[in-house]
């Protein structure tokens, strides 16, 4: 396992350390719960140094990034960020991604777990392409700082101007006298920020923002609340809610895909099933029997399998068992009300519209 920046600061604070896409992460610190509704009141830092980052220069870089994604990248100006998806030929779900525009150049954050597969992707879709495609995730440490009092911590610490740094859109800019990318992104649902920075100034970083949001409320958080937090937001996690068998049109992130502008790979397919008619979708349920959902579950409208659970798992702030789950047509439905195989008891669920609590990024 790789350790990142952070490695040694998680272990000095006891973090419990589980192996996570090649990488050594906390998942846990003081505990889930506890961490998830520090992050829904207060503040919280998470390592995301995990994650991928590659570059793109070159005559041909919109063009190259155009076609190997499915969102409006026409569309970027220099500091703006984009949620994307990457799709096979058939529309499968590489992976999803943020794509950054700078002046001269992208960055694409992929996830860890696809890190490899992505850039071998990429890489042959750039051959027919005057680019330049670098993996430069070695060099870059990054850091997540998310919670109602995020933009309250990091002024103590940056001359950047928070207020006009809108919801995905990022800035270079200095966070306690370290230069770095400050991009008002994260998965949380939360107020944020993402801190992307040299890896060797990272425990300076850690230590400033620490101590900038102690009398805040800050505290460490670790990967299991990170999957709580994204999953009350209906957020899709690859390998479970998404990957190569499910498209983007199935997932209801057809918001992040411009069937009507260039050609991109998938476009045809995607196109064609737009055409046809999708047969399942990605729906939120919650638990109205008592019980927790978990991936793979089997549900049910009467006797009828009608789909399988995503995601699942206790939402800390609802209290209740909730998830994701792919249903068939014509189930899919908010309000719909349907059963869930648990280890051999059928339970009651209902389709509800998500986020499953306030979405407040904004």
């Amino acid at each position: 396992m790789k350790p990142t920046a952070f490695n040694e600061v998680h272990k000095s604070l006891k973090a419990k350390m589980v192996p996570f896409a090649g990488y050594e992460m906390p998942i846990q610190y003081e505990g889930i719960m506890a961490e998830h509704q520090r992050v829904r009141t207060q503040a919280g830092l998470f390592d995301v140094s995990h994650m991928g980052e590659f570059w793109v220069t070159g005559k041909q870089s919109q063009e190259f990034v155009e076609y190997a994604t499915t969102n409006d990248v026409a569309s970027l100006n220099s500091g703006d960020v984009q949620y994307s998806t990457m799709c096979l030929e058939n529309g499968g779900i590489v992976d999803d991604l943020l794509i950054y525009r700078f002046a001269d150049r992208f960055m694409l954050v992929v996830n860890a777990s696809n890190l490899e597969k992505d850039f071998n992707h990429l890489l042959e879709i750039a051959k027919d392409f005057d680019v330049e495609l670098v993996n430069g995730s070695d060099g870059i440490a990054l850091l997540a700082l998310q919670g109602p009092e995020s933009k309250n911590i990091l002024d103590k610490l940056t001359a950047a101007n928070l207020d006009k740094l809108d919801f995905y859109k990022f800035g270079i800019g200095e966070v306690a006298g370290l230069n770095m990318i400050i991009s008002r992104t994260g998965y949380t649902g939360e107020l944020g920020y993402e801190l992307y920075h040299d890896p060797e100034e990272s425990v300076e970083l850690w230590a400033a923002l620490m101590l900038a949001g102690e009398e805040l409320g800050l505290g460490p958080i670790g990967l299991g609340a990170r999957d709580t937090l994204r999953l009350e937001m209906k957020f899709c996690l690859y390998g479970n809610d998404i990957d190569e068998t499910t498209t983007p049109l199935e997932a209801r992130i057809g918001w992040a895909v411009n069937l009507e502008g260039n050609d991109f790979l998938g476009r045809n397919a995607l196109i064609k099933q737009k055409q046809t008619g999708v047969t399942r979708f990605l729906i939120a349920f919650e638990m109205v029997d008592r019980g927790l959902p978990r991936n793979g579950y089997e549900i049910y409208s009467g006797d009828v399998k009608v789909g399988a659970v995503s995601s699942g798992g206790q939402s800390p702030t609802l209290k209740k068992g909730i998830g994701l789950a792919y249903i068939d047509k014509p189930h899919h439905k908010a309000g719909t009300e349907l059963s869930i195989d648990i280890r051999g008891r059928r339970l009651a669920i209902k389709i509800v519209k998500p986020p499953f609590v306030e979405n407040r990024t904004r």
